[in-house]
């Protein structure tokens, strides 16, 4: 168990480390030649130009400017200068949603500019002018006041834990001392307890209520405000019923055209593009190859490099490199060519899906959110992914399979997640003090020396914890990429309610319980459900230290090492040596990244739990929690105004899963904190917790019913005032040329217009002329709105 002194050494090796790598990113970030890696939106946006383009050799290349290495630390000030609402226009209102689950856990949003304008105008005279718009009262500061107040004197006021030192030979910590552990059994201080819990309860519901309340409006507003989308005026179609007398795309648009004959506009059938899509990923690869290897020769022309055609190229037979990679792309150009013809014109590659547009924003609206055919199972319709948030690969995928897919997705997540708990079992025994000693006896005197005690026991458990769970979101997004989602988005969300669960299981249960991994799942099996909640209460005051080292490795370090981002660095400047030949490569070259929902987003989480688990058990944890949310809420700013390019917009979709974590983490410390005092005997006072996992879940269910629609569902009055107010604004706007490409599969999107123009010949050609080849007419009473009459074949039968 690490002691006070251990938890103030694992606290300097990650304050040191977060210093250094803020320092390395406070010198980096000014180089010119660096200028691309740490401002890559701004090059995006076509905001900022290259400083290394201009002046003297020297200063392109290094920044001799002595007086902004001083202050090296203007950059949190300056992420703290942009209002919200122009960081909703600059970045999204997913970006600016997910900053205020950060600023959810504390209430610094105007005290972390104020610190560091004093700073600024205390060494410099200079003013950060930080505006902040809003003043919002989160949770943690205002629990950690009352809890450092209230609960500590309480429970540090006891001789408990000493007492039984004495007597038992019980190990207990200082930290200990300021916990629940140090209350005996059956005192009537557990009312305190009590109705801190009550008031931590009604604290973080009201936060949630307000939080809840006020990104559905900054969704509503956003929906509202934002310029004109593909994604508005349309809907996806899925498992269109086959029809032997008609191709998929003839299908479709009968149905709407009769359903839907005042509002649909065009539509795009979905094709099966995955081979075709592969084939000019490993042609880019190629090319990239054949670049490096011209830019090679170019440097050197006495020699033309060679390569092996084996093995990653190192067996085989030896060849030239130019020659052999102008070969394998011509290959691969005549191999994309016929895969294309195939694409196009096999009618096995449509799949029974389509992207269906409408004239108006109200169509859409009543076609995505109203069922189709008196068959639930056909004619599916939902709102169509915006088209850079598109996954097109799971397009292809049947809809029938869907179902299957999950369920084994399912057993294979319920498999990796309880047996993922031996092997983390393992490595946290072998981050021990008696891990290390049993199974390496001959490292005991080094061990015991002090320091290196304290290291071991203060900072090895958390980074082995770390290090161990680092492709765990790799396996998961895997898991749902198999599952079919068709969005990126939606990809993401399903990732992070995995990880989320997964954190609970072996992060946190898996965690406080003690002993091997075995006996860990023995403790769930043998026991009944209600000893459950016991067992975990006992352990969690003895795991606070643990969870104290994990935060300040994940939490301090981990997130100063997000901003120094080294990885992106050196991969821009590979690329930059070996590839970039022009400003246009230059420009691929850069890595902006994304705000990574599905991996950031469970993490964010985890902490909520564990500050809503340990702020009535042992609230010296509560600080480092407080710490992480402000360093964070601070870094991330940073990133999205200036880094991080976003992938899609969702307008904030994601909301009603962090409130129901939120939620989640408050049942649980609720139910732990049952568990506990049960076993402190406190009978009095423990049944009065139970109403308020009761009142939280009724809590949650009113604000799903009151506020979830706005996250799901499109208001018809707002999208008819959209409609109305577009139409008097561009009258003879052209809807129809402005959708006809914007769901095209991006394999047909070439860098000339030759290609897009090609794909939208084959669209056209494929609606012109309708011919309807079924023998009843019955589904199609009205001319087709596209060739202008009814089709031949009725004609000749002299039906109207």
């Amino acid at each position: 168990m690490a002691t006070l002194g251990d938890i103030a050494v694992s606290a300097a090796i990650n304050l040191l480390s977060a210093f250094l790598f803020l320092l390395a990113f406070a010198i980096l970030r000014l180089q010119p030649f660096n200028d691309r890696v740490y401002f890559p939106k701004w090059y995006l946006k076509g905001l900022r130009s290259s400083p290394s383009r201009s002046g003297a050799f020297v200063r392109r290349i290094v920044n001799l400017d002595f007086r902004s290495y001083i202050r090296f630390l203007n950059w949190m000030p300056e992420a703290l200068k942009m209002p919200e609402r122009e960081l909703v226009d600059h970045a999204g209102l997913d970006s600016a949603v997910y900053l205020r689950i950060y600023l959810m856990g504390v209430c610094l949003y105007r005290v972390i500019p104020l610190l560091l304008d004093g700073y600024m105008h205390i060494c410099f005279n200079v003013s950060s002018q930080a505006s902040v718009s809003e003043w919002w009262l989160k949770i943690f500061v205002p629990i950690a006041f009352l809890a450092w107040a209230i609960l500590v004197p309480v429970n540090y006021t006891n001789d408990t834990l000493k007492v039984a030192q004495l007597v038992s030979n019980v190990t207990a910590s200082d930290i200990d001392k300021l916990s629940i552990s140090n209350i005996p059994l059956k005192s009537q201080r557990f009312w305190t307890h009590l109705v801190m819990a009550y008031a931590f309860t009604f604290w973080t519901c009201y936060v949630l209520l307000r939080e809840y309340e006020k990104v559905a409006s900054m969704r509503l507003q956003f929906l509202s405000s934002e310029s004109r989308r593909p994604d508005q005026f349309t809907v996806l179609v899925r498992n269109v019923p086959p029809d032997p007398d008609e191709t998929v795309s003839e299908l479709v648009e009968h149905f709407f055209l009769v359903n839907h004959p005042d509002h649909y506009l065009t539509h795009q059938v979905v094709r099966n593009a995955n081979k075709l899509a592969s084939l000019v990923k490993k042609k880019k690869t190629k090319q990239n190859w054949l670049d490096y290897y011209q830019l090679k020769y170019s440097r050197n022309q006495l020699q033309r490099p060679q390569k092996k055609t084996g093995f990653l190229g190192l067996c085989g037979e030896k060849v030239d490199a130019i020659d052999h990679q102008t070969s394998e792309i011509w290959k691969l150009t005549k191999e994309i060519e016929e895969e294309r013809e195939k694409v196009l014109n096999d009618p096995k590659s449509i799949m029974p899906a389509a992207f269906v547009s409408f004239k108006t924003r109200w169509g859409a609206a009543v076609c995505a959110q109203t069922q189709q055919s008196r068959n639930p199972t056909l004619w599916l319709t939902e709102w169509a992914p915006e088209p850079r948030d598109v996954y097109w690969q799971n397009l292809s995928i049947p809809y029938v399979s869907l179902s299957v897919r999950r369920l084994i997705i399912a057993v294979a997540f319920f498999f990796l997640t309880f047996f993922f708990m031996i092997p983390i079992a393992s490595v946290q025994a072998l981050a021990s003090i008696e891990g290390i000693e049993k199974r390496a006896p001959f490292l005991k005197p080094v061990i015991e020396i002090k320091f290196i005690k304290s290291v071991i026991q203060g900072f090895l458990p958390g980074i082995a914890l770390k290090l161990f769970l680092m492709f765990l979101p790799t396996i998961l997004m895997f898991m749902s990429k198999f599952e079919g989602f068709v969005s990126l988005s939606s990809l993401e969300r399903r990732s992070a309610t995995r990880y989320y669960i997964f954190l609970i299981i072996n992060v946190f249960l898996g965690s406080i319980l003690t002993g091997a991994a075995f006996e860990q799942l023995n403790s769930f099996i043998k026991q009944s459900a209600n000893e459950i909640p016991k067992t975990i209460g006992v352990a969690v005051p003895m795991k606070a230290t643990f969870f104290i080292t994990y935060i300040m490795v994940d939490g301090w370090a981990g997130i100063a090492g997000e901003v120094l981002m080294l990885k992106p660095l050196i991969i821009y400047h590979l690329k930059n040596f070996f590839l970039v030949k022009t400003e246009k490569d230059r420009e691929e070259a850069m890595d902006p990244g994304s705000l990574g929902f599905d991996t950031g987003e469970p993490r964010i989480q985890l902490y909520f739990l564990l500050g809503l688990v340990y702020a009535t058990v042992t609230p010296a944890l509560l600080p480092f929690i407080i710490i992480f949310f402000a360093f964070a809420f601070v870094v991330f700013r940073h990133q999205i105004i200036n880094v991080y390019n976003q992938e899609y917009e969702s307008g904030a979709a994601f909301w009603p899963d962090v409130h129901g974590r939120v939620i989640a983490a408050l049942v649980i410390s609720q139910l732990a904190l049952m568990g506990l005092m049960s076993t402190k005997r406190a009978s009095q006072s423990t049944p009065f917790l139970i109403a308020l996992p009761v009142l939280t879940i009724w809590f949650h269910m009113f604000c799903e019913g009151r506020y979830k629609s706005a996250f799901v569902k499109y208001p018809l009055e707002e999208a008819m005032m959209k409609d109305t107010l577009e139409r008097s604004r561009e009258p003879n706007f052209n809807v129809k040329a402005y959708l006809q490409s914007a769901y095209i599969h991006p394999v047909f999107k070439g860098d000339d217009d030759d290609e897009d123009d090609y794909m939208r010949g084959k669209e056209e050609t494929e609606s012109v002329l309708v011919p309807t080849k079924r023998l009843s007419r019955k589904n199609t009473p009205v001319p087709s709105k596209i060739s202008g009459g009814s089709s031949p074949e009725a004609v000749k039968k002299g039906e109207p």
